[in-house]
């Protein structure tokens, strides 16, 4: 059974979606089936991926909200060898559209992504930079939520609150969400700061925060502008070696879960 993967923080800036987009095409060309499904109304995932070059007739909002199947909303890329549900800007209302139903509706994506768990190694879900009913949605349909954090000062504000929103849905609506990790992000050895806020980090999550490490790295700020991974767009910088080590992280991981089960 595949395994359903939120990268979430409420907080903006923090590299959520660019580790959505690379540790997807990471985990894909380490031989892995991998779906994104981009959940921000910003759709900037889609673009990054290189899912956007044409008009969707289906995307997320119409899974969500309509009648469509995931299945039947999925692109298949070549480059990089996985599959996206892509996102626009239709997904800004439906928070308030969810708002209406009266029962049900924190479970929604979980509802339709369970259709086609089984077709896929990893699920990813990029989330929205909030903690209305989209992101508790995306954390009542996953199995796990990475944490991206920046080392850069009030790195760890706003956390609290995205905590106390994970505990909350596992003991309303998802009870065998975890912490798949915590990831620290656009790092800088040469900063004192950095450096200090990545001991803060390791400090209050412990063994949680992955070995491996986002590096403040240009290439990575320039890819989503080519509508490509930083796989294609250079796979020899820092950034690209950076999410290649975070993407075999989370396949150990799995796998060690996987044999205790």
């Amino acid at each position: 059974m595949g395994k359903i993967i939120a990268i979430a923080n409420q907080k903006g800036g923090v590299g959520k979606t660019t580790t959505s987009i690379n540790l997807s095409a990471g985990l894909a060309y380490l031989g892995k089936k991998v779906l994104m499904v981009d959940f921000d109304p910003q759709g900037n995932a889609s673009q990054g991926i290189g899912a956007n070059k044409k008009k969707h007739d289906s995307t997320v909002y119409e899974v969500l909200l309509g009648d469509i199947k995931a299945k039947d909303a999925v692109v298949k890329l070549k480059i990089p060898p996985c599959a996206v549900i892509p996102a626009n800007i239709n997904l800004a209302g439906a928070d308030l559209e969810m708002a209406e139903f009266k029962v049900g509706r924190e479970k929604l994506l979980r509802n339709k992504l369970i259709e086609i768990k089984d077709d896929y190694d990893f699920i990813i879900i990029d989330c929205p930079p909030s903690l209305g009913l989209l992101n508790t949605n995306a954390l009542t349909a996953a199995d796990s939520v990475i944490i991206p954090v920046q080392c850069e000062y009030y790195a760890l504000e706003g956390l609290t609150q995205l905590l106390s929103t994970i505990r909350l849905v596992q003991r309303l609506f998802n009870p065998a969400l975890t912490i798949e990790g915590v990831l620290l992000t656009m790092f800088d050895a040469r900063t004192k700061l950095s450096v200090e806020v990545q001991q803060e980090v390791r400090k209050y999550f412990k063994e949680r925060v992955y070995k491996s490490y986002i590096p403040r790295n240009i290439k990575l700020s320039e890819a989503p502008s080519r509508e490509q991974t930083i796989f294609e767009y250079e796979v020899r910088s820092e950034g690209a070696k950076a999410y290649a080590s975070l993407a075999k992280e989370v396949i150990n991981s799995s796998q060690k879960e996987a044999a205790k089960a």
